[in-house]
Parts: C-alpha cells; structure tokens; sequence
C-alpha cells in the first residue's frame, strides 16, 4: 500500500494559470528552477482535499516566472481547464537546494504569520522582493499588512502548523497599519 503525501513533505513552488494552447498545456507560475535532472518529474496539486502527483511528460522555461507544462494524460484544453488556479507542491526532499535558508521566501506563501510579541497577525499572501527589503503581504484582519522579513527576523518555522514565527522591530506593524488604512504616515 502506497503512502499519501503529507503537507509537511512538500513546498508550495506556484500555481497553474492557464492553458497554454489547445493540447493540454498548462502554465505555471513559479520562481522556482526546477527538472533539470529529473527523468521522472513530477508536480503536486491537492484534488478533492488530497495531494495527488501529476507526471510532466514536457516542459520548457518561459521567461522568467513561469514554465510552460505537459502533464501525462493531460491532452486537451478542457482538462487543462480543471488545473487553473490550483497551487502546484513539489516535494521538500526533491528541491535542488535542500536547505530551507536557500529556499525563497516565496515557500512560505499561505503560512500564518505570527509576532513574538503581537501573536497571530495573518496568512501570509505573497511576497514582495522588488525592493531593497524583502516583505510578506499579510491579510490582516481583511485588509494587507506588509512586514519585513529576513533571517535575522526569524524565530521558527512549523512546516506542520504552516506557520512562521518572526520577531518583528518595534513599531513596524504601527506603521505599517498607517499605511494599510490609508491614512497620513505617523511622524518619526
């Protein structure tokens, strides 16, 4: 008897956008590099509440954020439809950089934030490294929270829980919800 997968042994690396085509072609969005080496590659997604693999039968980088994917059995745009907008795991052990520091920080998309010391803030809902400091965009409270994130800034993570545990700067949630309301910035 085969083992399911477990959500603790995969990393969330994108989702599927859309038909590419009409032959079942899909896109992925994703900053992840991955089958370089691989002669059976694979991609998860969760079907009806279980993580289900799906075997790439091609595959060819398309520009820097996506790869175009041919799943096996996966023949037509009307099945390629079922896969549209659903995230897309690949196992933990399987990414070339085994170690979590080298992952990006994208990994921890849909993982709840929490503060040392303002607890629970949000679910983390993507990450912004167009700037010189990286950020977690969090829906906090229904409305986006930014907060930086670093090494440094980080007191653990529960690959189980889904969660990241970071010890944020004094202030920064303060004036970072001034900027979440829209309201003039606080003066420093």
């Amino acid at each position: 008897m085969k083992k399911m997968i477990q959500r603790d042994e995969v990393v969330r690396i994108g989702y599927f956008a859309k038909p590419h085509g009409i032959k079942g072609e899909l896109s992925l969005v994703t900053d992840y590099d991955l089958f370089e080496d691989e002669s059976d590659s694979f991609l998860i997604c969760e079907m009806d509440g279980i993580l289900v693999p799906f075997y790439v039968e091609s595959f060819r980088y398309k520009g820097n954020a996506s790869i175009l994917i041919k799943l096996i059995d996966v023949d037509n745009e009307k099945t390629a439809k079922r896969f549209v907008s659903q995230e897309v795991f690949y196992p933990v052990k399987r990414m070339k950089t085994p170690s979590n520091e080298d992952l990006t920080w994208k990994r921890f998309t849909g993982y709840v934030l929490e503060d040392e010391k303002q607890g629970e803030l949000g679910v983390i809902t993507d990450v912004d490294e167009t700037t010189i400091n990286t950020l977690f965009k969090v829906d906090y409270q229904g409305k986006e929270l930014l907060t930086p994130v670093a090494d440094e800034l980080v007191v653990s993570v529960d690959e189980t829980q889904k969660k990241i545990i970071v010890s944020l700067p004094d202030g920064i949630i303060e004036c970072s919800r001034f900027q979440v309301q829209g309201s003039r910035k606080p003066k420093l």
